[in-house]
């Protein structure tokens, strides 16, 4: 019977959670009943120094150093510009709009990695432009909801900051890995828009000889410099100095954050109100993360004090599953859990369960790493509890149906699982750029 607790207490945190209770309080919560039937009062002795362990965390650090970054750059109006020329460079093509929503969504990925700024931004200036052009909504609502959560596995992004967290693998290599699946992602996007402007003509109709005229004469080459250099400017200091190795992760989201502060300066946008604004929001989301961590922290110091770990990992090995198969079994649950729970939820919860199994098996954790952030960039686009799918209905012009968005995102979610399959088949597109950069 007490080789059941652990399952009994992991059960009892994912019913709670679907039944709508909060996660921070529910981890701490269901961690505190359990720890003080089973190790009593001392149980309270542990706790806070398990708890500022993990605060004392210095990787850690970056989430509101690049949160800051994000939310500062969407103050700055950046994403607005770059949509603009964007739009002038591509909107003479059939289905130029909606790839330049995915090249946008790529580019701020890269310089934010805010799936909700990102989504909400593109949703109030692309999509009634291309409603009014004559898109399929369907179409135009997948492609600016799939584009804006690019951010969840191009680099820098927070999720790749917790998972190496969890995991014990370096953030720096979880970037560098996550970069060649995160731009393949992005070139199978476009791929796909091409290849449905061919095919399907309808649903995306082609410009006017007026509007091309038009285009070509807002489009100058100073526009398109000046809405392209601020941002990669921005990429390449942070991304650019953890490759190369002068910087850590925690020290390159402090040179982002500092950055993105002289380039809303330098945009004049940068007011007492918007940094009160920005703090209070980085506050707001850095505060919600750590909750979730503290009470992940006293979930993670329970099931492993009741050998939750050990037990999970002998029964899968005494059962003679291969590691192939239990990859196999992890993938399809995290990607279950994602239409029903949140993304950190999953990574506080599902993720330190598994990983000793997977280090059992002799699997490289950093491959696993990037493998779980491509699962979880789908928990944002798949219903009932998409947040991508949340932020772009509270900002969509009343015609666009919730059944729009749902069916809109399923070619999106259908090619990133055909990316997830093609990662898992070739664990060199993840582990190949790090041991070059290494020089291993």
């Amino acid at each position: 019977m007490t080789s059941l607790l652990p399952f009994f207490m992991f059960g009892s945190v994912f019913l709670l959670l679907l039944l709508g209770y909060p996660v921070a309080l529910t981890l701490g919560g269901v961690s505190v009943i359990f720890g003080l039937l089973i190790f009593g009062p001392e149980f309270f002795a542990l706790l806070p120094l398990r708890i500022w362990g993990t605060m004392n965390n210095v990787v850690l650090l970056a989430v509101p150093l690049f949160v800051f970054m994000g939310v500062m750059l969407e103050k700055s109006g950046i994403a607005e510009k770059l949509l603009e020329t964007m739009s002038m460079l591509f909107g003479k093509f059939r289905g130029g709009l909606a790839l330049s929503v995915v090249i946008v969504g790529a580019l701020l990925a890269a310089s934010t990695g805010i799936v909700g700024a990102t989504v909400v931004t593109m949703g109030l200036m692309s999509l009634p432009v291309m409603l009014k052009r004559g898109y399929q909504p369907e179409l135009a609502t997948g492609t600016i909801a799939a584009s804006g959560t690019l951010g969840q596995i191009i680099p820098p992004s927070i999720v790749l900051v917790l998972l190496g967290s969890i995991l014990n693998v370096s953030v720096g290599d979880m970037f560098v890995g996550a970069l060649i699946p995160g731009l393949m992602l992005v070139t199978a996007y476009l791929l796909y828009i091409v290849l449905l402007g061919f095919m399907r003509p309808d649903t995306m109709p082609s410009v006017s000889q007026e509007e091309m005229l038009s285009f070509a004469s807002k489009a100058s080459m100073k526009t398109v410099i000046e809405a392209f250099l601020i941002p990669m400017l921005l990429v390449l200091a942070v991304l650019g100095s953890i490759f190369a190795g002068i910087a850590s992760p925690t020290e390159a989201a402090a040179i982002g954050a500092f950055g993105a502060l002289l380039l809303t300066l330098f945009q004049r946008k940068l007011s007492l109100d918007v940094l009160r604004s920005v703090m209070r929001e980085t506050t707001s989301l850095t505060s919600m993360v750590f909750m979730i961590l503290a009470g992940a922290s006293a979930f993670s110091l329970v099931f492993r004090g009741m050998h939750g770990d050990r037990l999970l990992a002998d029964a899968i090995l005494q059962a003679n599953l291969q590691p192939e198969l239990f990859l196999a079994l992890v993938m399809v649950v995290v990607f279950l859990a994602g239409f029903f729970i949140d993304f950190i939820e999953i990574i506080f919860i599902i993720v330190p369960v598994v990983a000793p199994v997977f280090t059992a098996f002799g699997v490289d954790l950093l491959w696993i790493g990037v493998l779980l952030a491509m699962n979880l960039q789908a928990s944002f686009l798949t219903p009932p509890f998409g947040f991508s799918l949340f932020y772009l209905k509270g900002v969509a012009p009343k015609e666009v149906t919730t059944s729009h968005l749902y069916r809109g995102i399923i070619p999106f979610i259908v090619i990133q699982v055909m990316m997830l399959v093609l990662v898992i088949v070739f664990p060199e597109l993840v582990t190949w750029l790090p041991k070059a950069l290494s020089g291993h």
